[in-house]
């Protein structure tokens, strides 16, 4: 029997619409009844998904966890105990943040454990963040400010996934210890190297002693694609970026405004036992 679900959240288990389908909650709150620990994998923030966790009855839930910043950081519920952090130097992130400067038509994030910081906040990134996490815009061309604090990623922001990926070949000197992902259909996101969800469901196997091949690991863009690949079933959507579902053991019929996560729940638990 798989013994945890480890979802992404924008675009997996939450709806286009910023909701979660009843159907998702009632089945987490099942399987959660059941034993099976359901674990969000996000590259948001654990300060932006208390509302998540509030919905699906896992909010201050002891031996409940949170997979946040791509895996750069694992907190158990209760008490927000961080069991796991690892960012980037704050000469990184300057680094990227300078280089990004270059594009017109880039939206650069910086985050800390606590907020994002934001230069270039086209209205549409302001649209798209809305109700996400709590976002401070930046107006100077350096980020001086955040010297001595932590910075856990940055991220490229631009909805032409092939613009970024140009970026991204330009870069390699910059982010040579770093792991690069793409997230949204919008995303480029700079964690530490070894700094994946991928890497962080493992280190939670490890400090749940749950084994990694009880694992399902749910997704829909390539940010998901190290724990799809990891866990021991790995399942991507009905809306996962079609060049990434090839990689994955099942997709979905659902998309996420339609109980992706509750079909998973119910085909390989529920119907399982």
């Amino acid at each position: 029997m798989y013994k945890m679900v480890v979802a992404d959240l924008d675009e997996t288990l939450i709806s286009m619409d910023r909701t979660i389908s009843q159907r998702n909650i009632d089945a987490i709150k099942k399987a959660a009844e059941m034993g099976v620990k359901f674990v969000p994998a996000t590259g948001r923030g654990y300060n932006s998904v208390h509302d998540t966790l509030k919905q699906l009855g896992l909010y201050q839930k002891e031996g409940q966890y949170t997979i946040s910043y791509n895996g750069g950081a694992i907190t158990e519920n209760k008490d927000e105990k961080l069991l796991y952090f690892q960012g980037i130097t704050f000469e990184e992130a300057e680094a990227l943040y300078k280089y990004g400067l270059r594009y017109d038509d880039l939206c650069l994030h910086v985050y800390t454990p606590d907020r994002v910081w934001v230069k270039n906040f086209f209205p549409e990134e302001v649209e798209y963040l809305a109700c996400r996490q709590p976002c401070t815009e930046i107006f100077d061309d350096n980020i001086d400010f955040l010297k001595g604090k932590d910075i856990v990623k940055a991220i490229y922001m631009n909805t032409d996934y092939e613009y970024l990926k140009r970026i991204q070949a330009e870069i390699t000197d910059l982010t040579k210890d770093m792991d690069v992902s793409f997230s949204s259909n919008r995303y480029m996101e700079f964690n530490r190297k070894g700094v994946s969800k991928g890497a962080g469901l493992q280190r939670l196997c490890d400090i749940t002693g749950i084994d990694i091949s009880e694992t399902i690991a749910v997704g829909d863009n390539y940010n998901d694609l190290s724990m799809i690949k990891a866990a021991g079933l790995g399942v991507g959507v009905a809306n996962t970026v079609e060049a990434m579902k090839k990689e994955c053991d099942f997709i979905t019929e659902a998309d996420c405004d339609h109980g992706a996560i509750a079909e998973v729940i119910e085909k390989f638990i529920f119907n399982a036992q």
